[in-house]
């Protein structure tokens, strides 16, 4: 029976193929994507472990910042590491040395006054030069280190990447006003800021303290112990002198670099586990494929099964070598893919670098757990896939082996079937509309389960569903194909579990596709209408980096040539009847003719008197309407009475909370500024852009857009994030052409027999091919439609539960993009039928109508 099931494997070599490349390419995406993980970890926490090569000891002030929480918390506790918290530490008996360290968000621009770099990845810090006027962190390969407030240094990286040379004029930014500093030096560093593509800018240390905090403060201070000083007993030593709360976080140098190597394994495995989500979803639908497979041979080797059963083959034999087929082409087609992943986590490997050259890299990392994984994997994908198949051959009976010619598959009654399929389907449905009708996150595991349960019991209904969808398709067929169309059709519904099989591989990609596709085009509108409904203003102007915008930003653009009206949009947190909430500030003199809320009750003239303006989810959470007061408990620790002035309606970009800027600042010494809303005299027009852009300084840091450009950055955002999910999704659909592909072959092979007598009374080649391409189109458009239908539902119930946390969320149907993704399963099931058909017009008459 084993040298049976190996010959029976190379005999069907070819219609096996197909099979083989689905678990391969399944496979191999499992593989890749540890490779690439496991690589690209490595490469950061090598990267990261310089981090804290000189640290024994390090105390953080978390209170130290330009963000609102920082300013909270400062307020709260004045305590700050200063000169004289340097001096304390450094005299302790085991310090060899201690230095303030001061750090902060700066922007560097180049030549053009662009931003170099990345936001999120642009830093300042201070230079420390000892007795000999060098810093050891940063040593100078060209130049020396800044010495007042007109000098910086800047990193070898930066400053090659712009063009700067030692004596350049370079212009920096925070959150206000453009510095321009001659550019002393430029320096060599391995601090992974620089290492991973950021910018490090050095000033003086009275200049980053007064820039990146206030004078005499530190964020940090990093102490080296003396040698036969251990890390921990110099912690032990330093805790005492530090203030037991939670602003300061004193912790060893090895501990620190435990927690970063921790934070990026975390990090690394989130992102290896979303990538193995599509790698499973790619062979869940190989297991439609092989299954279909092994069922089609099981169905065309009847005589041959039969025989064997006939000279003495147990039952268990059968069955055992139908799984011998399969694992062995698991095994041979997961070794492909290993070797095949190897390759794929190398090429994404080369693009992250290629994307961006300063990520780190290093040597492929290989581990014993990929090989195991990716073989065991595939093979039990595979046998699994196959067992049903090879159960359904071990009854076959042996007389079936006295009949002549090839026997036709038995349809057995899918009354079971169906009975299973409807309560799987309707109980997922129940769930998923349960979670969907909760409006908050708690509705996402109903949402979830429901999806799972719904898709199951869809592809359980598919034999039932195939039926009657492709008899409402056969006045078109015959239409267009005639005869040929109308054969179609009747080969379409001969065998609906074939049919449901191939069609269920496109419907998991389709729903998928069409979810993700629905979910970010209602996200995107709701964004969209928030920016269009409550905001009148031409422009708005904030930083880059998401800080607050200096204090004297809302001036600067006040007097720019071209403004008609202006607002600096403040944001704060108060406790309004106990419970934190946050609140919006604007300038009541021009909140009319910059902004827009629908109000139910009340006016907009109330915040001129200094009253709220409240949303209806706050309103009714405090039940407070027009008329009432709250009690309000403001950052400087006083409180008051606030009245409620009017209620408008919820959504868009102003927020729950409205109040003057001038009731904000009575309680606030420096208010967080979010964004200035600016209104033109004649509209958004190049010319107020530019003007609002030189009242700035030309800042690299500042953003100037119009509603147009906020929702450009929206949409690119949500359209990166489809891209990346479509291009995830590829390998599934793929595997779903191989299925297509393959069905349609051994199709050809099990009705030869057939399309030999079509041949012989008067069909074609050209009808063969046309009949053969129209069944392929008929069930990729069966399966792709099913996909449609479920996959916006399940958006539509997904929408549900983010209704909490994005205010005014309706679901929205892309027709045009939907009606895309449907024309190209037709496209798909055409060239799919490319091979299948041409091979069915040139079968031989004869050969293809004998009996034996």
């Amino acid at each position: 029976m084993y040298r049976t099931a190996l010959r029976n494997v190379l005999a069907h070599k070819g219609r096996l193929l197909m099979t083989a490349l689905a678990v391969m390419l399944g496979t191999a995406f499992v593989a890749g994507t540890m490779v690439f993980s496991d690589t690209f970890g490595k490469a950061l926490r090598d990267s990261s472990s310089k981090s804290y090569s000189d640290v024994s000891v390090q105390v953080v002030d978390n209170a130290a910042g330009s963000d609102a929480s920082a300013r909270q918390r400062s307020e709260s506790s004045p305590t700050v590491l200063d000169d004289a918290t340097v001096q304390q530490l450094a005299a302790l008996p085991g310090t060899a040395t201690a230095r303030g360290v001061v750090s902060g968000f700066t922007g560097v621009a180049d030549h053009k006054g662009n931003l170099i770099g990345q936001v999120w990845s642009a830093k300042g810090a201070n230079f420390a030069p000892g007795q000999d006027g060098r810093d050891p962190r940063y040593p100078m390969a060209e130049g020396q280190g800044p010495k007042d407030a007109k000098e910086v240094a800047l990193d070898r990286k930066t400053a090659d990447r712009a063009g700067y040379k030692v004596g350049d004029t370079v212009r920096v930014a925070v959150n206000g006003p453009v510095i321009e500093a001659k550019l002393t030096g430029i320096f060599t560093t391995d601090d992974p800021v620089v290492s991973t593509g950021g910018t490090l800018t050095l000033f003086d240390k009275a200049t980053a303290q007064q820039t990146l905090l206030e004078p005499g403060r530190y964020s940090s201070i990093v102490l080296t112990a003396k040698p036969g000083t251990s890390e921990d007993a110099l912690l032990a030593q330093a805790l005492p002198k530090i203030p037991s709360d939670h602003q300061f976080v004193v912790k060893t140098g090895a501990t620190l670099n435990v927690e970063e190597q921790e934070q990026i394994t975390k990090g690394t495995d989130s992102m290896r586990t979303m990538l193995l989500v599509f790698a499973f979803i790619s062979l869940f639908v190989g297991i439609f494929i092989i299954a279909n497979t092994f069922t089609m041979l099981v169905a065309q080797r009847t005589k041959e099964l039969a025989l064997l059963r006939a000279i003495g083959a147990s039952r268990k034999q059968v069955t055992r070598s139908v799984l011998i087929e399969a694992l062995l082409i698991g095994t041979v087609s997961a070794v492909a893919g290993l070797l095949a992943g190897v390759g794929i986590g190398a090429g994404m490997q080369a693009l992250i670098g290629s994307l961006n050259e300063d990520m780190p890299n290093g040597s492929l990392v290989i581990r014993p757990l990929t090989v195991v994984m990716t073989i065991v994997v595939g093979v039990l994908v595979t046998v699994l896939s196959a067992l049903l198949p090879a159960l359904r051959a071990a009854r076959i009976a042996p007389v079936a082996a006295m009949s002549s010619g090839d026997q036709p598959t038995s349809q057995k009654s899918l009354v079971v079937r169906n009975t299973i399929g409807s309560v799987l389907a309707g109980g997922g449905l129940a769930l998923i509309g349960y979670g969907a009708s909760t409006g908050d996150d708690s509705g996402r595991m109903p949402v979830g389960a429901g999806a799972f349960l719904a898709l199951i019991g869809v592809f359980v209904l598919l034999p039932l569903l195939s039926r009657p969808v492709v008899a409402l398709v056969g006045p078109l067929l015959r239409g267009l194909g005639g005869t040929p169309g109308k054969l179609a059709q009747q080969n379409a519904v001969r065998n609906p579990r074939r049919t449901a099989a191939t069609a269920a591989a496109l419907t998991i990609g389709l729903t998928l596709v069409t979810g993700l596709t629905v979910i970010g085009t209602s996200v995107g509108d709701t964004i969209d209408r928030a920016v269009t409904k409550s905001m009148k203003s031409d422009y708005i102007v904030s930083a880059a980096n998401g800080m607050n915008l200096s204090g004297q930003v809302p001036a600067q653009i006040a007097k720019a040539p071209g403004v008609a009206a202006s607002s600096p949009m403040t944001a704060t947190s108060w406790k309004l009847n106990g419970a934190r909430q946050v609140i919006t500030g604007l300038e009541p003199d021009t909140f009319d003719r910059i902004a827009e809320v629908k109000l139910t009750s009340g006016s907009s003239a109330a915040l001129g008197k200094g009253q709220l303006l409240v949303d209806q989810d706050v309103a009714a959470k405090f039940n407070v309407t027009t008329g009432s007061t709250m009690t309000a408990s403001f950052p400087d620790g006083s409180s008051g009475q606030l009245t409620v002035g009017g209620v408008y309606e919820k959504g868009g970009m102003l927020g729950p909370v409205l109040l003057a800027n001038g009731e904000i600042a009575k309680h606030e010494s420096k208010p967080y500024i979010a964004d200035v809303l600016v209104k033109g005299k004649d509209g958004a027009t190049a010319e107020l852009k530019q003007s609002l852009k030189d009242a700035t300084g030309a800042n690299p840091v500042i953003e100037v857009k119009s509603k147009q450009d906020v929702r450009d950055d929206f949409s690119q955002v949500i359209t990166f994030a489809l891209n990346l999910m479509y291009g995830l999704l590829g390998m599934a659909v793929l595997i779903a052409v191989l299925g297509v592909i393959n069905t349609m072959a051994m199709s050809v092979f099990e009705r030869k027999r057939e399309i030999g007598m079509l041949r012989a009374i008067g069909l074609d080649r050209r009808g063969i091919k046309r009949m053969v391409r129209l069944e392929s189109v008929v069930i990729s458009l069966f399966g792709a439609g099913i996909g449609l239908l479920l996959g916006c539902f399940i958006a539509w119930a997904i929408n549900g539960t983010l209704k909490s946390s994005l205010a005014g969320l309706t679901t929205v149907l892309p027709y045009g993009q939907l009606a895309l993704f449907l024309a190209l399963a037709g496209v798909v099931g055409l060239v799919a039928a490319i091979w299948p058909a041409r091979r069915a017009s040139k079968l031989d008459i004869l050969s293809s109508i004998k009996t034996d």
